[in-house]
Formats: structure tokens, C-alpha cells, sequence
């Protein structure tokens, strides 16, 4: 079990190292096993946001509402996405612990503020275990020639859950074994497929690329709001890089290499997703069937097309590998972050959730997040539901974003914070965390705005708020529980101030 200890000063007597040391400064023991170097985080970062995930989930839905010119949305979403990267590494490098959602913000804007910012933090990653494994069970499927029927789907899809923690629960050397491997899988779907498509089987002129071919008619019309929608979608492409902060207390020298890893992988996640977005466009036969609906695997038709019907169960066998190491990334990322809160006795079960076992891994959280990712996936029965919780669960994840942006930048300006750490804006700071808090601020309304044309056809009512109304029942949930249990009470005064 671990807990929360008062701050000591570097170098106190009963630090193994100088990572225990720094840890146990910020105000914590050394319970997890310091087992992954700058390449192994930076793999567990790549492997959680995944070309392969991220590009293959939303192609489909970025056709559909901008037709090929959607594409054009990636890099927008990406340089967007570095503003707060910057500031994402500078407090990496002064604060290396796990969950930086509710750590960061404790010490930035108090303890109301970051219970609340690691509640809904801890929502957003429970949603996107159980939509990897939704969305990873067809390929699953296809490999053994079932079709993927809602309860086959369902089953699939608690069968990987349950892999994916088995691999978690062995520790960290199997995971970041497994996490390479999934990388490796990556590499030959993204990087070889890509280039193939680009190179050589391109059946569509480039001019293309700036077609909408009456997308827009699910947009009103507009050109321009079909795009924004495009941009939401764009969106749910880069998240995931803060499974890099999530791992610093298991990697070796985190100050110097969870900001160098963090950058890694997002730059090499973006510049595969945007390779391999152009090159399936390009490669697509009939992009029209796409936008009408009359294509609803727009990468299996690109890739099967061009490469002859052999390829169709190889190319389901790298996809799963990827969804699988992505999976196992994530699950271990939301358990880190449960453990990091619990241990400061402020989540309901905290003793449990805060359990380490002998291997050093967050056991207790492990089994929670399996079993929420597993009852998740009833959802599925039915594809609305699951429909909705891909929605919220973005929204989610760039409202913790957001509320981590606003807090450095209020903190900044009350000069209650001069960064410390290795990475230092310096005079930039304010600018970056201003221009951070601002991307954040529109690409989250933008994400959680209410569209029919992101919907599938038909969608019920409540899919399309789904990001609002799930985001207001996250909030008012959160400050009851704020207000009737005072978790705030519990923190330590002499680890983490008053507020």
C-alpha cells in the first residue's frame, strides 16, 4: 500500500536514488518499479495515442462530413495540439507524477480545483478503454471469419479488455515488451501500407484533395462549418501523449526525458496519421461511396483494392496487434492515474485502489479499470451508446486539458509559479499558455458541440448532445461529490498547501 509522505528535502536519508528523491519531494514514496527508459516512455506514449487507432477510427467520419478535403484538418488539429505540448513538457519536467490532470493542478490552482480536474480526467480514460476494445473486436472477428454481431462484438471485445490487463498485472517489463511489439505493428500498417498507397497505388489525382464532393450538405451547406466538424474530428486524432507523464514515476531520469518523449511521440503519431490520411484518400477507388454512405471501411477498401484479397486477414492481424498494444498502454495509463489519486485518500475506495503488489504494479486499480471497461462494453448492445461514449470521452479528455492550461496560465499571472524544471519557456511562457488555453477553449466547444453530421444516420437525440449532456452530468456529479464528502479535507496540508 502506498501513501502519501511529507516533503523532504533532495537527497534525504532513505532516498534509493535521485528519482525516489525527487518523488518523495513532490511528496510521495517510491512504490512503482523504475523500470522504463527515455525510448520505452516514449513508446508507451506513441503506442496510446497510435496512428493506427487514432487514423483508422475517424477517416471514415472525416469523409463523410468534408469529403477528401478533410485531410487538410490533421495538421491544423496537430500544430494546435503542440501549443499546449510546450506548456505540457515544462510541467513535466519540474512535476514528474503520474496523472498530471489532478498533480499539476493541485499545485498550480489548489485542491478543490484539481480533485475536480482529476475527476473528470479519470471519466475520460475510463470511456476510451472500453471504446479501443469496442472498436478493436471487429478486427478480432474478421481474422476467424465471424461476423460482428452486437453481442459478438460485446464478448470480443471483455476478451481483450481482459488480455490487455493480464498483460498489465505481470508488470512493466511485459508491458513495455508488448507495447514494442504493437509498435512494430504500427510501423508496417502505417509506414509501409502508407507509402505503398502513395506511391503506388494512387487512383485519384491530388486535386482531389480539395473536394468536398456535397459533404457539406450534412453542414447546412457550409463549406466552412463542414470543415469544423472535420476539425472535431481532427481532434480525437491527437490525444493520448499524456501517457508519457503518466509513466514518469516508472521512468529513469523523468525530468530529462518525459518532455523529450512526449514530443516524440505525438511528432511521429502526427506525422504518420497525416501520411497515411493523404495516402488512403488518394488510394481510395471511389471516394464518392464514401461521403454517400455506400462505403462504410474506407481503409480496408483502400488497402484491399490495392494490394488483392490475400491481404484482407493479414492486414486485420496488424491492425488488432496495434489496437491491442494501444489498449494495453491505456489501461495501464488509467490505472496510474487512479492509483496517483488514491493514494491521497480522496476517491471512494482509496485503500484498494491505492494497493501495490510485489511486482510494484497499481494492482488494485488495474482490477477496477478492468472491470468498468468490461461492464463498459454492455454498452455495446447497442452502437448508439457506444456512440455516445466516444463522443463524451474526447470532450472529456480536452476539458482536463483545458483546466491544467487555464490553471498554469492563472498561476502564471498571479506569480504564484516561475517554472523550475529542465524545460523552461522563459519569456514565451505566457504567450504559449495563452495561445494553449485559447486552442483548448475552441477546440473543446468545437469537439462538444451538438452535430447531426458527426452522428451516425438516425442517430437518436441524445448522441447528439451526447458530449454536452454527459460533460454536465460529469460536473454536477463531481461538485456534489465535493460538497457532501470534502475530499479536499483528506489531502495532506503538508504535502500540498492549503487552497
Amino acid at each position: 500500500m502506498t501513501k502519501a509522505v511529507a516533503p523532504e528535502p533532495l537527497g534525504a536519508p532513505g532516498c534509493a536514488d535521485a528519482d525516489a528523491a525527487l518523488l518523495r519531494r513532490l511528496g510521495y514514496e517510491q512504490e512503482l518499479k523504475r523500470g522504463l527508459a527515455a525510448s520505452d516512455n516514449a513508446a508507451i506514449g506513441f503506442a496510446t495515442i497510435s496512428p493506427v487507432v487514432a487514423l483508422y477510427g475517424v477517416v471514415l467520419v472525416g469523409t463523410v462530413v468534408a469529403g477528401p478535403a478533410w485531410v487538410w484538418v490533421l495538421p491544423v488539429a496537430l500544430a494546435g495540439q503542440c501549443l499546449f505540448l510546450a506548456l505540457y513538457a515544462e510541467l513535466a519536467s519540474e512535476f514528474p507524477t503520474a496523472n498530471g490532470a489532478y498533480q499539476w493542478s493541485r499545485r498550480l490552482m489548489g485542491l478543490r480545483y484539481a480533485w475536480f480536474n482529476g475527476w473528470v480526467a479519470l471519466c475520460a480514460y475510463a470511456v476510451a478503454n472500453t471504446t479501443i476494445a469496442y472498436l478493436a473486436a471487429p478486427w478480432a472477428l474478421a481474422l476467424f471469419d465471424i461476423v460482428p454481431t452486437a453481442n459478438a462484438i460485446v464478448l470480443t471485445g471483455i476478451v481483450l479488455v481482459c488480455l490487455c490487463s493480464l498483460v498489465n498485472v505481470r508488470g512493466i517489463d511485459l508491458l513495455k515488451l508488448t507495447v514494442k511489439t504493437g509498435i512494430a505493428a504500427e510501423a508496417l500498417a502505417s509506414v509501409v501500407i502508407g507509402l505503398a498507397l502513395l506511391l503506388a497505388f494512387r487512383h485519384q489525382s491530388f486535386s482531389i484533395l480539395t473536394e468536398t464532393l456535397g459533404a457539406e450538405r450534412l453542414s447546412g451547406g457550409s463549406r466552412t462549418a463542414a470543415l469544423l466538424a472535420a476539425l472535431a474530428v481532427g481532434g480525437w486524432v491527437f490525444v493520448g501523449f499524456d501517457a508519457c507523464g503518466a509513466s514518469a514515476e516508472e521512468t529513469r531520469d523523468p525530468t530529462r526525458h518525459v518532455p523529450r518523449a512526449v514530443w516524440i511521440a505525438m511528432l511521429s503519431v502526427g506525422a504518420l496519421v497525416i501520411l497515411n490520411a493523404f495516402a488512403i484518400t488518394l488510394a481510395h477507388p471511389q471516394p464518392a461511396d464514401v461521403v454517400a454512405g455506400g462505403d462504410v471501411s474506407p481503409v480496408s477498401t483502400a488497402v484491399v483494392t490495392s494490394f488483392g484479397s490475400w491481404s484482407t486477414k493479414p492486414f486485420a492481424a496488424v491492425t488488432l496487434v496495434a489496437f491491442l498494444a494501444c489498449g494495453m498502454a491505456a489501461q495501464g495509463v488509467t490505472a496510474r492515474a487512479i492509483y496517483s489519486v488514491a493514494r491521497d485518500g480522496v476517491l471512494p475506495g482509496s485503500s484498494f485502489l491505492r494497493r501495490v503488489d510485489r511486482r510494484q504494479v497499481p494492482i488494485g486499480a488495474i482490477v477496477v479499470v478492468t472491470v468498468i471497461a468490461s461492464v463498459g462494453m454492455l454498452l455495446g448492445l447497442r452502437s448508439a451508446a457506444i456512440g455516445t461514449l466516444i463522443s463524451f470521452g474526447t470532450a472529456a479528455i480536452y476539458v482536463a486539458f483545458l483546466l491544467v492550461a487555464v490553471a498554469a496560465l492563472v498561476a502564471r499571472l498571479r506569480k504564484t509559479w516561475r517554472p523550475a524544471g529542465r524545460v523552461r519557456l522563459g519569456s514565451a511562457g505566457l504567450a504559449f499558455n495563452l495561445l494553449a488555453v485559447a486552442w483548448l477553449t475552441f477546440e473543446t466547444a468545437n469537439i462538444a458541440w451538438p452535430r447531426e453530421s458527426i452522428a451516425p444516420p438516425g442517430a437518436p437525440w441524445y448522441q447528439v448532445w451526447a458530449a454536452p449532456l454527459v460533460l454536465t452530468l460529469i460536473v454536477v456529479g463531481g461538485a456534489l461529490y465535493l460538497l457532501v464528502a470534502r475530499p479536499q479535507q483528506r489531502m495532506r496540508a503538508e504535502a500540498l498547501g492549503s487552497d
